[in-house]
């Protein structure tokens, strides 16, 4: 876990020595707080649920911007091929990666805290959704960078890793959302692959297993995935 923490520290660094970083927790903040402001008039309630309502939609956009240069950089400028020299696993690179980019979207969503503060001054906010909600905030940026990673991993362009990650995300939203009011088997299978109804369980104060599962699961597989793509290039 040693070569972890060394991976993790360089792309940590390398997010904060470029303006990635400060771009992505600016633009967080400014449209949060936006959407803060305006449900908190819209509705006069001490909650966070209708505002981080927006939320998945800004992160589907962001989180690949984290996540773009991750490996696509590393295939277009060749530095890959050294790296997997290193003595290093594949999976420790890409569990360094991993982690890196989730820390970088855990920071970027850490100033919503004040959005607590000021409700706690103003109301009496359910502190049991709050947790909930940001359980689910974490867990859905494991997924989103894990998605980004994927992405990110079979391309060499930042750009297009960028252009794809966000795409898949708002399809995994648009198909969720829109299965939402229906029944059926096949609308099921819809909700379920979607990630807005497991997002909005959470905000509604629920931490359902089967939500946990979900971003758990596929987070892993997707980590999996990259592995195995990176071994193969390994091979090559």
């Amino acid at each position: 876990m040693t070569s972890v923490g060394t991976i993790f520290q360089r792309e940590v660094n390398a997010y904060f020595l470029s303006p990635i970083a400060y771009v992505v927790i600016a633009v967080f903040t400014v449209f949060s707080g936006y959407f803060f402001s305006i449900m908190l008039g819209i509705t006069q309630e001490s909650t966070l649920r209708y505002s981080l309502a927006y939320t998945q939609f800004i992160l589907s956009i962001l989180a690949p911007v984290i996540t773009m240069r991750l490996m696509a950089e590393e295939n277009k400028t060749g530095t890959i091929e050294p790296l997997m020299t290193a003595p290093v696993t594949d999976f420790e690179v890409v569990f360094g990666k991993f982690l890196a980019a989730w820390a970088l979207y855990n920071v970027m969503i850490a100033p919503t805290a004040f959005y607590i503060i000021f409700l706690a001054w103003v109301g009496s906010p359910d502190y049991g959704a709050i947790i909930a909600s940001y359980i689910g905030l974490i867990l859905m940026g494991g997924l989103f960078t894990s998605i980004g990673l994927l992405v990110s991993a079979v391309t060499k362009n930042q750009i297009v890793a960028a252009v794809i990650g966000i795409v898949a995300l708002l399809i995994l939203l648009v198909i969720g959302l829109a299965s939402t009011e229906h029944e059926g088997w096949f609308y099921n299978a819809l909700k379920y692959i979607g990630t807005y109804d497991h997002w909005d369980t959470f905000t509604k104060g629920i931490i359902d297993t089967r939500d946990v599962i979900y971003y758990v699961s596929f987070t892993a597989l997707l980590i999996f995935i990259v592995v195995r793509i990176v071994e193969s290039r390994r091979w090559r």
